[in-house]
């Protein structure tokens, strides 16, 4: 039986299952069809969000699936479109290292400090808007025909400068953190060696 605190969940795995039509349809060229699509992941990333937070209908599924539902949705639609010629593959690239750091970042600092709850900065939420609204701009740009070049070349650097910027940002910050960890575990053996 469906209980209500599970609607967040239901929404992050629609999400999830909303990321292999939207490759199709970007694939296919059939960008209105796409752009829609994109649209309705959001609404339910910011919908299931809401309702976690609101009701507190938080789970352990929730807090893994929902930052992976969003990150592949980011990933596959940066990919077709490079690989489109859309967006330069570069860009691709910066992306997925970023992610590919931040990840791994977090995982080794997990299996060496235990779980620390990652918390977005406000750079890294503007680097996530920016690149969320460089694909809105594409995809609207193709579906309706319309010439964005401009604007799409400088939303391209200007997200290539924030995806940098928030990679070096919680790098630094978990790196600090392992440092500070890491003094504060040697301190405690020099309380107990005395």
């Amino acid at each position: 039986m469906i209980r209500l605190r599970d609607i967040p969940n239901m929404l992050t795995i629609m999400r999830l299952l909303l990321v292999f039509p939207l490759v199709f349809l970007l694939w296919q060229e059939m960008y209105g069809w796409a752009l829609a699509v994109f649209f309705i992941a959001g609404l339910s990333d910011g919908l299931d969000g809401f309702l976690a937070k609101r009701y507190e209908w938080t789970s352990v599924f929730g807090a893994v699936a929902d930052p992976i539902a969003d990150k592949l949705l980011m990933v596959c639609s940066y990919f077709v479109l490079c690989w489109q010629l859309q967006l330069p593959w570069w860009l691709f690239v910066i992306i997925l290292l970023r992610d590919l750091v931040i990840v791994g970042g977090s995982m080794f600092y997990h299996h060496l400090f235990g779980l620390r709850e990652v918390l977005p900065t406000y750079l890294g939420k503007t680097n996530t808007f920016l690149q969320i609204l460089l694909v809105l701009i594409v995809m609207f740009g193709l579906a309706f025909q319309m010439d964005l070049a401009v604007f799409i070349e400088w939303m391209i650097y200007l997200v290539m400068a924030t995806t940098i910027a928030s990679g070096i940002q919680y790098s630094s910050i978990w790196g600090w953190k392992a440092i500070a960890h890491v003094r504060n575990d040697e301190d405690k053996n020099k309380d107990q060696e005395q």
